[in-house]
């Protein structure tokens, strides 16, 4: 099972963002998806960082490490409803509908374990992972060839 930590930035919220999903492999630590959008928000690039994660890992699982409650809250707690009433809320309307569903989808279809961490307290990885995002979205993209 893959170890992946993930992060997303929106900066202003909204505006331009970027996500981040990084592997901690022996000790060693390495970006291996980024990803932007010019026009969203935080929420959205929690999400796209999360589905990319698990994209990434694919048969083989992965063990996600976030900093996101939400979109933990929304894979352990709220989906299951919500596909229920045919992803409808009680109240509301359910935001970013597109990313609740395929990261849903990616959950129930791979081994994925979630792990939150909080976040901005120093914890190397989500550190790492919040640099990434950021690199990202201001442009930086992975050399494939490494």
């Amino acid at each position: 099972m893959r170890v992946l930590w993930t992060d997303g930035s929106a900066v202003p919220n909204p505006g331009e963002g970027g996500f981040a999903v990084i592997e901690v492999s022996g000790g060693e630590a390495r970006p291996v998806v980024l990803g932007r959008d010019d026009t969203t928000t935080n929420i959205r690039m929690e999400g796209k960082a999360m589905t990319a994660a698990i994209k990434y890992a694919g048969e083989e699982g992965c063990e996600i490490h976030s900093d996101s409650e939400f979109w933990i809250n929304v894979l352990t707690k709220w989906a299951d409803g919500w596909k229920a009433r045919g992803w409808k809320k009680a109240r509301g309307e359910i935001m970013n509908l597109d990313i609740v569903k395929e990261l849903y989808e990616l959950y129930h279809q791979y081994p994925v374990k979630l792990v939150w961490v909080r976040g901005h307290v120093g914890t190397k990885y989500n550190e790492m992972a919040d640099e990434w995002a950021n690199r990202a979205r201001m442009g930086e993209t992975l050399d494939i060839t490494r």
